[in-house]
């Protein structure tokens, strides 16, 4: 289950569109975008949804042992 975690949590940093690493970063870019390229910011913020529940997934079945990007 980890190694799964890990290749998964990897292909969310080489895809095509970064995948904010905060929500932070994800709000900076939505309010620096001023409702243009809506499409860019949907896929980021389906993969941060994705990477939160990676992490999540992570924390609870791995238990607080860290796993490391594949």
């Amino acid at each position: 289950m980890k190694e799964i975690i890990a290749t998964e949590l990897s292909k969310l940093d080489r895809g095509i569109v970064a995948t904010p690493k905060s929500f932070e970063d994800l709000q900076s870019f939505t309010q620096a975008n001023n409702g243009s390229m809506d499409i860019l910011l949907m896929q980021m913020s389906m993969q941060f949804g994705m990477k939160l529940a990676l992490e999540y997934l992570a924390n609870k079945l791995v238990g607080s042992e860290p796993i490391a990007k594949g």
